[in-house]
């Protein structure tokens, strides 16, 4: 939930504390190389968390500010919600309902709302930076409302009312399933306004580079993340000539504090790699004594924001990157995970398995499922399943419409003459791919992992590329949840990034994730 800005990484992360004027230099030289995949290859550190802009933006600070006060409400009006609900479910535990007298219940709810609240933004639940990642966020709620439940305790116990026990231990329950569906809608209210162009932070990117280029980009393209570039921070001569056409540039070594609150920039996000250590020091300096927000790009890629962490080293700000952990019970819980979700799957599944098979059977000849020898865990070949989308021989059509397929070896085309109409609507609705499950049940794949690959494709990867094999294929993965076929040109960077940052919550996260991107149906063809 983004209040008045959001990190840019899909992951997130949540910085470290920060005493005032310790800046956090990671370096950079100028001469890295970027990508376009910023989010979220990219995680950035916010620097510091200082005081609101000074003067420009001040239409969209007070829009915020609205957005603020009203999730507030919603706080606490989904308490007050909680401990109706709680006090509802006391009845069903005693025999004589009555004994439950409602008025006791009431004074202490009415003192201990606002309780709640204090102990939400003592949390840091109304700060953007704390629970941009989902992750984080629940984790603050939990923790929040356990700790609000204590003190609703101690107000029943100061005022010497007599309320029930069990009433504290289901204020828990239900708070905290209450707060996080809220927590939910907001997140998703706030991702609506801002891609109508409200509820925006406008910054300026310091650099002029390949990679400002790729933090504009994905600002542009994602403003769910809450960022408006206003202007650049560099030279002119050495800035991208498509920052230095659309943006203007704010000279680092002159008055760059009054020429960001005169563009209405209320933050400023270093580009590391485009900025030398020197500059960065000096411009942060004087940003931060402004009271200007900063934040720096980790320049690391294809690392996770959970897995960094800031300590200080003989005067240094360094940044730890925690080792991927891909032994000892993670492995175990994955495999019976999957073997628990598949077969369960496969249950739900069979009144779609048997009208898919029908009806591919029917309309067309050939067998109903597809089989295909591909490359899995640790290089072994097995073959994967599918229902049959294509005509029987169809891959002797491919020589003829080889002009159509974009470069690379992902063979997947627009209105593929090759698809069957049945098979155009299994692929739509994603239910040629059921059949894996029972590749997930055999051991050949697990629900989410990089999607296996033939031989043939396997041959033409670079040396980087095969680290893809040390975890299981996927039915599912980052990439698919990220836009499938439309997002064809990062397959690869998605899937090492998963091998890199593998973990039991990312997996149900993106089976969470697939679920909308499979009704959606965003690049499925």
């Amino acid at each position: 939930m983004d209040l008045v800005s959001a990190p840019p990484g899909s992951t997130g992360v949540d910085p470290p504390e920060q005493p005032a004027g310790e800046l956090i230099v990671i370096g950079g030289s100028g001469t890295g190389s970027a990508t376009s995949v910023v989010q979220p290859i990219r995680p950035l550190l916010a620097v510091e968390d200082a005081g609101e802009p000074l003067d420009g933006g001040r239409a969209r600070l007070g829009l915020a500010r609205v957005a603020r006060v009203l999730v507030v409400c919603a706080d606490g009006l989904t308490v007050a919600g909680a401990m109706a609900g709680a006090y509802a479910m006391l009845p069903s535990l005693y025999l004589d309902a009555d004994s439950v007298a409602s008025t006791a219940y009431q004074r202490v709810g009415l003192l201990s709302v606002p309780l709640w609240l204090i102990v939400f933004r003592h949390y840091r639940l109304y700060n953007a930076r704390h629970v941009t990642e989902r992750r984080d966020e629940v984790g603050r709620v939990v923790h929040a409302v356990g700790m609000s439940a204590l003190l609703t305790a101690l107000v029943a116990y100061f005022l010497d009312q007599p309320v029930e026990r069990s009433w504290y231990l289901m204020l828990f329950a239900v708070g905290v399933a209450a707060m996080l569906l809220e927590r939910e809608l907001v997140r998703f209210g706030f991702a609506a306004l801002r891609r109508r162009g409200h509820c925006l932070r406008s910054v300026a990117v310091a650099g002029t580079g390949a990679e400002a280029l790729a933090m504009v980009r994905t600002f542009k393209e994602k403003p769910q993340l809450g960022y408006s570039v206003v202007g650049l921070i560099g030279d002119r001569d050495q800035a991208v000539p498509e920052l230095a056409d659309q943006y203007p540039l704010f000279d680092p070594r002159s008055k760059v504090v009054e020429e960001l609150r005169m563009a209405g920039a209320a933050g400023v996000v270093v580009a590391t790699t485009d900025v030398d250590a020197e500059t960065s020091n000096r411009l942060i300096r004087s940003l931060t004594d402004a009271g200007i927000h900063v934040e720096m790009s980790s320049s690391l890629l294809d690392i996770d924001a959970t897995r960094l962490s800031v300590r200080p080293l003989g005067g240094f700000a360094m940044l730890y990157v925690e080792p991927v952990k891909r032994d000892g019970w993670r492995p175990v819980a994955k495999r019976a995970f999957d073997l628990v979700v598949a077969g369960f799957a496969l249950m739900l599944a069979l009144p779609v398995l048997i009208v898919a098979a029908v009806a591919t059977k029917l309309t067309s000849s050939g067998p109903v499922l597809y089989r295909q020898e591909r490359v899995g865990y640790r290089g072994r070949r097995f073959q994967i399943l599918k229902f049959r989308s294509m005509y029987v021989n169809s891959d002797r059509l491919l020589q003829q419409i080889v002009d159509e397929i974009p470069a690379g070896p992902v063979v997947k085309i627009r209105r593929d003459p090759r698809v069957t109409p049945v098979g155009r609507v299994l692929r739509r609705l994603s239910i040629d791919e059921l059949p894996q499950l029972i590749n997930v049940v055999r051991g050949d794949m697990s629900l989410v992992g990089p999607r296996p690959e033939q031989p043939s494709e396997v041959a033409l990867w670079t040396p980087q590329l095969f680290d893809r094999l040390r975890v299981r294929p996927g039915v599912t993965g980052v990439w698919q949840v990220n836009g499938r076929s439309a997002a064809r040109n990062t397959k690869d960077r998605w899937d090492l990034y998963y091998v890199d940052n593998w973990s039991v919550w990312r997996d149900l996260t993106i089976l969470a994730k697939t679920v909308p991107a499979v009704i959606s149906s965003k690049g499925a063809y």
